[in-house]
């Protein structure tokens, strides 16, 4: 497991809850923490809570706070690079927000069902090994994204399959 790209995590939540907001660990660290395998992940993915008509909306406008998720970045050394991607970087770290209202339209998963982590006194919350094969099989379907991270949404599909079944 990355632990530093876990630990950043928690330090952005921690921060992130101070104002309100409970983020959703997704992507490969979030793969990580529920397997407990290595997915060596290249950045970090971090789901807040937003318009549910996601790209539909401009990116100033698609999250929910997002004046307020700005200023956590900037205040612990992030700098913006993308507004559309809404993404951060910080010593090689790139840090992406996207938006978890969009999960029920785009993967099926109802954010009511979504489980919440207390790590200390930080919360989160993090996707179960049903939820994150609904995520992957539908974001395998992006020939983008597909093309972009040379097919590892497959393999994780073919470990989620096997560990649930």
């Amino acid at each position: 497991m990355d632990h530093h790209k876990f630990n950043e995590f928690l330090k952005i939540a921690k921060k992130l809850n101070e104002t309100k907001i409970i983020p959703l660990l997704m992507g490969s660290v979030g793969l990580e923490v529920i397997t407990n395998k290595s997915w060596h992940p290249q950045d970090l993915d971090i789901h807040v809570p937003g318009d549910q008509r996601g790209w539909e909306v401009p990116p100033e406008l698609s999250i929910h706070n997002w004046a307020d998720v700005r200023k956590v970045m900037q205040s612990i050394g992030y700098r913006l690079i993308d507004l559309h991607e809404h993404a951060f970087l910080k010593e090689g770290l790139l840090v992406e927000f996207g938006i978890m209202d969009t999960l029920p339209h785009f993967a099926g998963v109802q954010l009511e069902d979504l489980v919440m982590q207390h790590h200390g006194e930080v919360s989160y919350y993090l996707l179960r090994p049903e939820q994150y094969l609904s995520v992957y099989t539908a974001s395998s379907k992006d020939s983008y994204r597909a093309d972009q991270n040379d097919n590892k949404d497959i393999r994780k599909i073919e470990f989620l399959e096997k560990i649930i079944h």
